[in-house]
């Protein structure tokens, strides 16, 4: 766990009021420990040169240099502040995804929701190991899986993916997803505690998630080998389970799933 009062945070809007608003709430968050602010993306660049910042909070819509072409710049960096996107507009959210954002809130921002924010930003450097603000005690940082097997957490290069839930746009990472289910253009991704639609094909997931322990059991199925915790077979039928769920593997898919888990060590058969 991070020390309260050590994350350094810049907040970029060109709206004063948004931007004292946000600036007070962070101010009031004993996890926060120093407040920086700017109006557009070109002055938050240049807070960077100035200053170590752990995480940005931005809006989206500014003159000039707005918060996604910020984003962008930031990508670039080697080890670029986590960011967080605080606006009004909910139609940025895929752009937020293919950015990484570790969070995505909506205005008018509330004060519980940006606490969840920092939550998210908190147990995002944890999760990676980052040293800079966010240091508990020696050895603290919770294991990752890579791509090829066990443990637990997510890596630093995980995934980020906004889900809608309750109206509320939300961000879950790859790690998290146990299993995706085919629903037309739209995949249903489920993880420990609920299942999410988005807008996404299952062949897309497929083939941007085969690096990272995913694989197809069924026309409709596709499964995280990490999650997967036994194999049965019964009367030449194959499924996998998952958790509490049992997921039936098509004969077609059969044998590549068994040749693979045969080659993952510690993985029931």
């Amino acid at each position: 766990m991070a020390n309260d009062g050590s994350l350094r945070a810049l907040v970029v809007d060109d709206e004063l009021p948004a931007l004292s608003e946000v600036r007070f709430l962070l101010d009031s968050d004993p996890r926060i420990g120093s407040v920086l602010t700017a109006t557009n993306g070109t002055e938050a660049l240049q807070m960077l040169e100035a200053h170590e910042i752990d995480v940005i909070f931005s809006d989206i819509s500014m003159p000039g240099l707005d918060g996604m072409a910020l984003g962008r710049v930031l990508a670039r960096f080697a080890s670029p502040p986590q960011l967080v996107f605080v606006t009004a507009h909910e139609e940025h959210a895929v752009d937020a995804f293919a950015l990484a954002a570790t969070d995505y809130v909506m205005k008018p921002v509330r004060g519980e929701r940006l606490a969840e924010a920092v939550r998210r930003v908190v147990a995002k450097q944890d999760e990676a190991g980052m040293p800079p603000a966010l240091v508990g005690e020696p050895g603290s940082p919770s294991a990752v899986v890579g791509s090829s097997g066990g443990g637990s957490g997510a890596p630093a290069e995980d995934e980020t993916i906004p889900v809608e839930l309750g109206g509320v746009t939300r961000f879950i990472t790859r790690s998290q997803i146990r299993y995706a289910q085919a629903s037309g253009d739209y995949a249903r991704l489920h993880t420990g505690d609920g299942s999410h639609l988005v807008r996404i094909p299952l062949a897309v997931l497929e083939e941007k998630w085969a690096d990272h322990g995913f694989i197809r059991i069924h026309r409709s199925t596709l499964v995280a080998l990490p999650h997967v915790t036994e194999v049965r077979m019964d009367h030449g039928r194959c499924s996998v389970v998952i958790g509490d769920v049992e997921l039936q593997v098509s004969r077609r898919h059969t044998r590549q799933l068994r040749d693979v888990l045969l080659r993952r060590p510690g993985t029931a058969h």
